[in-house]
């Protein structure tokens, strides 16, 4: 029996007709299923990947839950059945159809949502700070015995490398990249980073800042709409790709030419970068902020 809402008038709700989320449910699939389709066969073969495969193991979104459909909180799909619904735990049926309550979003995670929404506000507001240059993934190697990524091979000599981090100061501001800084760098750093600054430190001119966002939209999935999320997802597909060309890896094997950062020329191309990125991401953590800010209660 359809379920009625006693804090949903569900008819002043928006609702998309069979036609219309069919059609947006098709074009989400089809949007991220080179980049989930990937995943899964090369983990088949234990074949890894330096770059891609950061995007679902440091963000613990499994691809078969970024290939599902969601048209986000409170909108009510006309025409459906049980069997369509790629969150089938999450919806609930109405009178007018099958809809994701935002009311529905646990009330224990309702802390998180005050500090995300804070977090997103404040790196909104920071102005972007683009004199990084990337090093951060230099800084993961200074001095190591062995690279991070160990089935890839640096292009530059251990003693290039070290020269590139000591011929200027470090100036990272994002807590998650500085703490896999080895020893030797991190004294190096600016600044001293920790967790607990993390809201006052990250700027959106940060590369990791920037990824970051797919973390805040799959964090609050199913009732973060698929369209931010695939927006999010491809940002940090487009992010990362720069991030480790930008590194002292030789990743041309695997068809990325370098940013040469440790050349004039190089780190003119990754400011370059870095502002195409913040500039595409100030849209996408103003849509997120209004789905967290709609949730919050």
């Amino acid at each position: 029996m359809p379920l009625e809402f006693d804090n949903h008038n569900t008819g002043a709700l928006p609702s998309l007709e069979r036609s219309e989320w069919s059609r947006l449910k098709a074009s989400h699939i089809k949007a991220v299923s080179h980049w989930t389709n990937d995943r899964v066969t090369r983990a088949n073969r234990a074949e890894p990947h330096p770059v891609y495969d950061f995007l679902f193991t440091y963000y613990s979104f499994r691809p078969a839950h970024l290939a599902r459909w969601s048209p986000g909180s409170d909108v009510v799909l006309h025409d459906a059945t049980a069997s369509d619904l790629d969150w089938p735990d999450d919806f609930v049926e109405s009178q007018k159809g099958w809809i994701i309550p935002s009311d529905s979003f646990p009330a224990h995670r309702q802390t998180y949502l005050a500090w995300a929404i804070r977090y997103l506000e404040e790196t909104q507001a920071r102005p972007p700070s683009f004199c990084c240059f990337g090093l951060h993934e230099w800084a993961m190697v200074y001095q190591a015995p062995q690279p991070r990524h160990e089935q890839v091979a640096l292009r530059l000599s251990r003693q290039e490398i070290a020269s590139v981090v000591e011929a200027g100061e470090l100036r990272c501001t994002h807590y998650d990249a500085y703490r896999f800084f080895t020893p030797e760098a991190a004294p190096l750093n600016r600044t001293k980073l920790t967790r607990q600054e993390t809201t006052t430190n990250d700027q959106r001119g940060c590369i990791h800042v920037t990824m970051d966002l797919y973390r805040f939209a799959h964090k609050i999935a199913p009732w973060c709409s698929s369209e931010i999320m695939r927006e999010a997802f491809l940002l940090a597909v487009d992010a990362r790709t720069i991030d480790m060309r930008a590194s002292p890896y030789d990743l041309r094997e695997h068809n990325f030419d370098p940013i040469r950062i440790e050349t004039a020329a190089g780190r003119e191309e990754y400011i370059h970068h870095q502002r195409r990125l913040a500039e595409i991401s100030s849209p996408i953590r103003e849509k997120l902020l209004d789905v967290y800010r709609y949730l919050r209660r």
